[in-house]
């Protein structure tokens, strides 16, 4: 089953899985901040992914990070930091099976409606 990761509050969540809503999706919701994630799921989107493309340097919770607290690229610090800060992380995440997708835009709708 596809899963789906994200806030309650995000707007692109909302849209995403209201989107999933009428296109006859199925689909697993997590809510990052309130429900958390495990070491295994983030270091999966981490190797997926990489950190260029899952962290979010644009958000609010970046901007407040300390500089020193901000890991390099190939740091191997992010997992601690996406762990501790979730909201770092950008959304919506999707998983199905052992791909991940972050972000919602046409190609990942075209993705959704193929998994």
């Amino acid at each position: 089953m596809l899963g789906v990761y994200g806030i309650k509050t995000c707007d692109t969540c909302r849209k995403a899985m209201k989107w999933l809503d009428a296109e006859g999706i199925e689909y697993e919701w997590t809510d990052i901040r309130a429900d958390g994630l495990s070491a295994g799921q983030v270091d999966h989107w981490l190797v997926g992914l990489g950190p260029e493309q899952l962290v979010n340097r644009r958000s609010r919770t970046w901007a407040q990070l300390e500089p020193e607290r901000r890991p390099q690229l190939d740091s191997e610090d992010w997992l601690e930091v996406l762990l501790e800060m979730p909201t770092l992380i950008k959304r919506p995440v999707f998983v199905h099976g052992q791909e991940v997708r972050v972000g919602f835009n046409e190609a990942t709708q075209q993705w959704l409606k193929s998994a």
